[in-house]
């Protein structure tokens, strides 16, 4: 996951960013199977993917044969049942996901492809709000080494840019929240899936696009991946606009947790209640 929660994700967003899930607003999982061997570190948004001192990278956890041994077997069925599903693969590709009908335009996830979109990413990450939360402020090299993690990792996280409209306008990263570090924090379940968001640019901060985009986006996973009962995310509990954000996109509040970075609200979108909030 990334490093703690950039500032909010809502309608009242900071000045520099607003984030969602990390704004990045984060995210959450009852474990199948023994969970990894914790090693220093934090775990980002506080768990996670974090590049800032002391926090920990989700795709260095080490996956029991257990584990091994089911994801496998998920791929295996997916690639069978879409042709899409690659032998790395711990999630769907999010670039095939259709786009999504919101009230400020069609949404799309689109795949991070690092020489493209680089330059646009960490200038997002140089806002100085931003900067606060996922400490990837610095030269394009900072950014490129925390993206790059995940894209020559297994899978289990997938970095993307969203495209309103056909505007890049935000971050994503979107992972299995049950092999993430955090899943040391909460009753995680199999198959649990996390997001982080950061919105950037300040056109689109401030205008309620976290509450928006978070409902679509966890939709969008809950659609996509059938196997995945909810979504989860762990914004920074003092962030509250973060926190509001998640609360309007039809996400409830679990619990406080302590995260080696931070104390976490932790929000969670169940599949089940998915209609009714």
């Amino acid at each position: 996951m990334p490093p703690a929660d950039a500032p909010a994700e809502s309608d009242t967003a900071p000045p520099e960013a607003a984030d969602a899930p990390p704004d990045p607003a984060d995210m959450s999982p009852e474990p199948a199977g023994p969970p990894p061997e914790p090693r220093p570190g934090t775990a980002g948004p506080g768990a996670g993917t974090g590049a800032g001192t002391g926090t920990e990278d989700t795709l260095d956890l080490k996956l029991t044969e257990e584990l091994l041994a089911l994801t496998g077997q998920d791929r295996g069925r997916a690639a069978a049942a879409t042709g899409s599903a690659s032998s790395g693969e711990l999630l769907t590709d999010p670039g095939t996901w259709p786009g999504a009908a919101t009230g400020a335009g069609v949404f799309h996830l689109v795949p991070v492809v690092l020489e493209r979109d680089l330059a646009l990413i960490s200038r997002w990450m140089n806002a100085p709000a931003v900067a606060a939360f996922w400490e990837l402020a610095g030269p394009d090299s900072v950014t490129a080494d925390h993206i790059r993690t995940q894209l020559e990792g297994d899978g289990r996280s997938i970095p993307c840019l969203g495209v309103l409209d056909g505007t890049p306008m935000s971050y994503w990263e979107i992972y299995r929240a049950d092999l993430d570090p955090l899943a040391r924090h909460y009753p995680a379940r199999l198959h649990d899936t996390g997001i982080h968001l950061l919105i950037g640019g300040v056109n689109h901060r401030g205008k309620g696009l976290g509450t928006t985009l978070l409902r679509a986006v966890a939709d969008l996973a809950l659609d996509n991946l059938p196997r995945s009962g909810r979504v989860v995310a762990e914004p920074d509990l003092r962030n509250t606009p973060s926190v509001a954000a998640f609360l309007s996109a039809g996400f409830r509040f679990s619990a406080e947790v302590d995260l080696p970075d931070k104390r976490a609200a932790l929000m969670i979108r169940d599949r089940t209640y998915r209609d009714h909030l």
